[in-house]
């Protein structure tokens, strides 16, 4: 048991706790428990839009699986990571005021709210929330398995063991305080992640003898670690160019990182946001994998690549500096697991209780529902967790791929293309998960289909059944029919 490398981060986890009793508070003063609980009351500024982003997005695949993966294939993985540097940018650009003001009428509190608002269907709002309950329970489960690595690691726990201990910890702090609880730590644990990341790299420097010790060694060991193509020559220019749409511009599409562009204040407080936003994120994401290549000639020979990060944490980092240091995994990976918690548990209960099972339901019906299916949803991620795959960032790429095929078009479009109707979202949504779907289990029998990521053809089918669509049934539309 490292003490002085547990210590510094039992008392983060304290401080973090403080926060969701105090949001807890500030929850039962609230006029509008759903508003609150899921949104912050739309009140965040520019700084804490920004992390709260930046915390979100950055998980346990960009601080553990990303780093991870740059360990095992090199630096062809961070060139392909970068592609996430202008992620916020394009969320908040494109969205933008356009979505707050389409949010604030149709009094959305999340992604499915605004679709019911926009398509006035119910079938677009179940389509929704199965989308969102199957494909984020992949991605909580890689935050749960981030979470209890990093753990084992400082404690020496059982993988079992450690993954209890962090799923109580998340569950007693996202069932206590909601969104603004969320968004507050969000902010203190993008701080610590910015500079968290700052002192392993040097650390990892100086262990390395240097940047260009390090390239040496890498060289020796295998000179395509140091080539944009992977070990194995296997990252071909149009598999990571497609990491463009997975990564990058579709983002969009994740109901997790578009509810922040609902919950800003202002105008001014958005244009903050685009710029901190896309400075700390191109940072960490450049950095954390870096630092997962240039471990490899300081620990050679790790058998769980996901656990590069704790591990190299204490070997080139003095103890009680290790400790602070993992604060920024353990805080990315927090985040992630209570908006993700967050969103599906709005999804069962906003999306689909609220709306068609219970509309007279009380504001304390509404609490206690609210409370009881965020526990009963981690219980169950718990459960998937116990068993691990070897990479944690294929299963979180999995579940982003997942929701963008199913939900980028009906959202942007929904904004900015009036002829957009019901039937083109709903043709749009089911072409996107199932071609998915179809596709990713294809890819894993026999390689990547046209040697592009899983997600890439999904979304162009999408796109083409909606706009096909929509123009087909327009006149129907047109009649109110």
């Amino acid at each position: 048991m490292n003490w002085d490398v547990l210590v510094p981060l039992l008392l983060f986890l304290v401080t973090i706790f403080l926060i969701g009793i105090w949001s807890n508070k500030k929850l039962k003063q609230s006029k509008s428990f759903l508003s609150d609980y899921f949104v912050g009351s739309r009140e965040l500024g520019g700084l804490v839009l920004a992390m709260t982003m930046v915390a979100t997005y950055g998980s346990a695949s960009s601080f553990l699986g990303g780093p991870g993966a740059a360990y095992d294939i090199g630096l062809g993985w961070v060139l392909l990571a970068m592609t996430q540097v202008a992620t916020g940018y394009f969320v908040l650009l494109i969205l933008g005021k356009k979505f707050a003001i389409m949010t604030r009428r149709y009094n959305a509190v999340t992604l499915t709210d605004f679709l019911k608002g926009r398509y006035e269907s119910k079938t677009v709002v179940i389509l929704a929330a199965i989308s969102i309950i199957l494909f984020l329970f992949s991605a909580m489960a890689a935050q749960w398995i981030g979470g209890a690595y990093l753990i084992q690691s400082i404690t020496g726990l059982s993988y079992i063991g450690a993954l209890f201990i962090f799923a109580v910890a998340v569950l007693i702090y996202v069932v206590i305080g909601g969104f603004r609880a969320v968004s507050i730590t969000d902010t203190l644990q993008g701080v610590v992640m910015f500079f968290g990341t700052l002192l392993l790299l040097i650390g990892v420097i100086v262990a390395g003898g240097g940047i260009e010790q390090i390239m040496n060694d890498l060289t020796t060991e295998n000179p395509n670690l140091v080539t944009p193509y992977g070990p194995d020559g296997n990252l071909s220019a149009l598999y990571v160019s497609s990491f463009w749409i997975l990564v990058g511009v579709g983002v969009i599409g994740l109901p997790q990182v578009a509810v922040r562009a609902m919950s800003y204040k202002d105008s001014r407080s958005m244009h903050r946001a685009l710029i901190i936003g896309t400075i700390v994120v191109g940072f960490i994401m450049l950095n954390m994998h870096l630092i997962g290549v240039f471990a490899r000639p300081v620990l050679p020979g790790i058998d769980v690549p996901d656990q590069v990060i704790p591990l190299i944490a204490l070997e080139v980092l003095p103890g009680w500096l290790a400790g602070i240091v993992l604060a920024a995994p353990l805080a990315a990976i927090m985040s992630t697991v209570d908006s993700l918690l967050l969103l599906v548990s709005s999804s069962v209960v906003k999306d689909v209780y609220i709306n068609y099972i219970k509309p007279t339901a009380t504001r304390r019906h509404v609490e206690k529902v609210s409370f009881s299916v965020t526990a009963v949803i981690g219980i169950i991620v718990f459960l998937l967790a116990i068993q691990p795959p070897d990479f944690i960032i294929f299963l979180n790429l999995f579940a982003f791929g997942g929701l963008e095929a199913a939900f980028i078009w009906p959202v942007v479009l929904g904004l900015y293309w009036q002829d957009g109707n019901k039937y083109g979202a709903i043709a749009s949504m089911v072409t996107g998960i199932v071609s998915y779907i179809g596709i990713h289990f294809y890819n894993e029998a026999f390689g990547n289909l046209l040697g592009v990521h899983t997600v890439t053809l999904p979304v162009f089918f999408s796109l083409i059944v909606f706009v096909v669509m929509s123009l087909l049934f327009k006149r129907k539309v047109e009649l109110g029919t």
